[in-house]
C-alpha cells in the first residue's frame, strides 16, 4: 500500500478521534464545521450511463445522511483504473470504495459469479439478495474475499436487479441452432455457458460493446437492461431486442470499501455507509422500473427496435447448458458448499414465492389485452 495512502488514512483516524474528544467542549455549529472526510469511489461505468445515476443515488443519501461528514468523490470507469480492475483499486488503496457487479472480478476466482451471475435454480434477484442477507451469503462472500483471496475489501450488496436480456441480434433468433458460432459479448459464468450453447464470448465492459459490434469482432451481446442500451446506441447496430434469459438473472450491485479506510472511521459513518446500501436498493429499484420501461417504449417506437420474448427452446437450453457446469463448478470444495447453501434457500423460498404470487400475466392481460406475447 503506498505510504502516502497509509499517512492518509493515519491523519484521518487521528482527525476522528479528536473530533470526538472535543465535541463536549466544543458547540455544534463549531463540530458542524469540520472538514468532512472525503471517500474516492469509482464505478464500472461509463459517465452516461444509468448506473451512473443509480450510484448517484447513493452517494446523495450518504452525504445527507451523514450531516455532509462524509464526501463521496464519484468517478466514472477509467478515471483512475479500468472498469474491471475496481477491485484491486480498492484492495491496493488506490480507491477508497467502489460501485460495480461481482462478476466482473471472476478471474480472480470464478466463484464471484455466484453472488450475481450463478446458475439460476428458480430464483429472481431479489431471492438471492435475501439469500446474502438472511441465508448465508454475505459469509460465504467473506470467506471469498478475506480467507480465500486475502482481499484488504469489505463488500455490501444492493439493488435486485431486473432479470437481463438475453441481448441484441441483428436477425430474430428462435432455435440453439440459430445462435450456432455467433462471437456474443457476455461476462463471468455466462460466458462458460453460453461456449456450451455454441457460441464463441468476448468479455467487455459497457462502453467496449457497441464499437466492438460496429467493427464485426462480436454478432451480438448483452449488456443489462434497456436505459443502458439505449444510451449505448445498441439500436444503432442491431434491430432485433431479445428479453428473458437465465445467463445473469439474479444479480445486484457491490458496492465495495478498502477495509483499513472502513475500519478507520467512527462506528456511526461505517453504518451509514453500509445501511445506505440498503436505503439506494430501493430508489435504484424505483428508477430501473420507470426508466427500463419507459426507454423499452423509445427503443421500439423511436428506434424501430423489435422486442421479441426469448424463445422456450433456447431458455430450455440455458438450463441444461447449466446442468452441465454444475457439477465442474463442484468440483471447487468451496463453490460447492455455496451452491449447496443457494439450492436449500431457493427450495424453501420460492416453493413459498411461487405458491402464493397470483398470475401476473393473467391480470395483466385481464385489463391490456393483447399486447403480451408470450
Amino acid at each position: 500500500m503506498p505510504s502516502g495512502e497509509i499517512s492518509r488514512r493515519k491523519f484521518l483516524r487521528n482527525s476522528t478521534v479528536a473530533a470526538s474528544a472535543a465535541a463536549g467542549t466544543l458547540s455544534a455549529p463549531a463540530v458542524l464545521a469540520q472538514s468532512p472526510i472525503t471517500i474516492k469511489m469509482q464505478t464500472s461505468w461509463p459517465a452516461s450511463d444509468i448506473w451512473m445515476d443509480f450510484a448517484r443515488q447513493y452517494v446523495e443519501r450518504v452525504q445527507r445522511m451523514s450531516g455532509n461528514r462524509i464526501k463521496i468523490d464519484l468517478l466514472p470507469a477509467g478515471a483512475v483504473v479500468g472498469a474491471f480492475q475496481v477491485l484491486d483499486g480498492v484492495n491496493d488503496g488506490v480507491l477508497d470504495a467502489a460501485h460495480t457487479v461481482p462478476v466482473y472480478w471472476y478471474g480472480k476466482h470464478k466463484a464471484a459469479s455466484l453472488f450475481g451471475t450463478g446458475p439460476v435454480f428458480g430464483g429472481s434477484a431479489t431471492t438471492m439478495l435475501g439469500w446474502f442477507y438472511a441465508g448465508g451469503g454475505k459469509e460465504f462472500y467473506r470467506e471469498l474475499t478475506q480467507d480465500i483471496l486475502g482481499l484488504n475489501v469489505y463488500g455490501f450488496y444492493g439493488f435486485p436487479m431486473p432479470a437481463q436480456p438475453f441481448g441484441w441480434f441483428k436477425k430474430p433468433v428462435e432455435t440453439v441452432q440459430d445462435i450456432q458460432g455467433f462471437k456474443y459479448r457476455t461476462v463471468g459464468l455466462a460466458a462458460d455457458l453460453m461456449q456450451k450453447m455454441g457460441m464463441s464470448v468476448a468479455q467487455l465492459p459497457g462502453g467496449e460493446i457497441v464499437p466492438a459490434m460496429e467493427r464485426g469482432v462480436i454478432d451480438a451481446f448483452e449488456f443489462n437492461n434497456p436505459s443502458s442500451d439505449l444510451r449505448f446506441g445498441s439500436a444503432d447496430v442491431a434491430k432485433n431486442y431479445m428479453l428473458s434469459s437465465y445467463h445473469q438473472a439474479s444479480e445486484s450491485f457491490e458496492f465495495l470499501f478498502n477495509k483499513d479506510f472502513f475500519d478507520g472511521l467512527p462506528d456511526d459513518l461505517q453504518a451509514i455507509l453500509e445501511y445506505g446500501v440498503e436505503a439506494a436498493s430501493t430508489s435504484n429499484t424505483a428508477l430501473a422500473l420507470d426508466s427500463y420501461s419507459s426507454d423499452l417504449e423509445k427503443l421500439q417506437n423511436e428506434h424501430g427496435v423489435a422486442v421479441h420474448r426469448t424463445s422456450k427452446e433456447i431458455l430450455d437450453a440455458q438450463l441444461k447448458a447449466w446442468d452441465e457446469l454444475i457439477p465442474m463448478l463442484e468440483e471447487d470444495e468451496y463453490m460447492k458448499r455455496v451452491l449447496d447453501s443457494q439450492r436449500e434457500w431457493v427450495d424453501r423460498v420460492v416453493f413459498y414465492e411461487l405458491m402464493n404470487s397470483p398470475d401476473l400475466a393473467l391480470a395483466y392481460e385481464h385489463y391490456f389485452p393483447g399486447k403480451l406475447k408470450l
